[in-house]
């Protein structure tokens, strides 16, 4: 490892390999340690006592299990090399002040690590900002959606969330929709719009979907604007059409139908009701759990 990387030949062996040893008793396997080392070399010339073991043991207080310190620390090993009190106790105090539950503030840098390296004051004061331009309040919308996604507070929100956010209102989308996409789907909101969006609702329009339609889709079920085309889309609407023998505004008036998966619920359900010689629409089909569908059309002999 001294080899490879030139600027660990003036770290005294010593503490590069107690900082070594200490990382893998903590959970890291001795595997991922040259990768930790390598995008982050200073973390084995980092003092042990000064540095390390208390960002560990404040990561530690966040978690519920031993190994999400280890996999933070994986994902973003530069977490080590900066301050508790200059730091990470302004970012959580910053989480608390959006609202977000105590229970939740640790998951969020566990999970993304990264956000300890974001200024509040410009980078995520600014997210904050534009989320609350689209009609969020701060007192603990904002702080749910945080938690919902943290990897939106990464997201530029000139290239990539205002865009997406005006694309929205494009379709048709009215600010209550986009409040409602954004709380229970922000990662839409976290999606290119030339690379997916676009071309997701171009796909719509191809199948001949209508703008209204699109827009019912849209609203009702955000991800459809994400969701592989040819592993998802395409594959549902040909069932839809070609074997289901229905039309597309059925899917409109319905769009969770797209939430639905096609083998295990979708393909097994219709195969069912064919059987019997049973119509019902797409939201009497599938808008319950298993046993009550089986209820609801006298299905439950030979599955009970």
């Amino acid at each position: 490892m001294f080899k490879r990387c030139k600027r660990l030949e003036s770290v005294q062996k010593e503490r590069a390999s107690e900082n070594w040893e200490y990382l893998r008793s903590i959970g890291i396997e001795e595997r991922k340690l040259p990768h930790i080392v390598s995008k982050c070399p200073k973390i084995l010339a980092l003092g042990l006592n000064e540095k390390l073991m208390p960002m560990v043991q404040c990561l530690a207080t966040l978690g519920t299990r031993p190994t999400e310190v280890a996999s933070a620390i994986v994902k973003f090993p530069h977490i080590l090399s900066h301050s508790v009190e200059e730091k990470l106790c302004p970012l959580l105090a910053f989480f608390q002040a959006m609202g977000v539950p105590e229970k939740q503030v640790g998951k969020i840098v566990l999970l993304n690590p990264r956000l300890i390296s974001y200024s509040i004051e410009s980078k995520l004061t600014e997210t904050v900002n534009f989320l609350a331009s689209l009609g969020l309040t701060r007192e603990g919308t904002i702080g749910k959606v945080l938690a919902k996604n943290p990897f939106i507070m990464g997201y530029s929100v000139e290239k990539r969330l205002r865009p997406t956010s005006e694309f929205l209102k494009s379709l048709g989308l009215a600010e209550v929709d986009i409040q409602k996409v954004v709380m229970n789907f922000p990662e839409v909101l976290c999606r290119d719009v030339n690379k997916i969006l676009r071309h997701n609702f171009n796909f719509l329009k191809s199948c001949r979907f209508n703008h209204g339609q699109i827009a019912k889709l849209v609203t009702g079920y955000p991800p459809v604007l994400i969701k592989s085309i040819n592993n998802s889309l395409k594959p549902r609407i040909r069932f839809l059409i070609d074997i289901m023998g229905r039309q597309l505004d059925e899917a409109a008036d319905y769009p969770d139908f797209f939430r639905h998966s096609l083998k295990k619920r979708l393909e097994r359900r219709y195969k069912l009701l064919s059987q019997r010689n049973l119509s019902c629409s797409l939201s009497e089909m599938l808008d319950c759990d298993q046993k009550k569908f089986l209820l609801k059309f006298g299905l439950t002999r030979g599955f009970t």
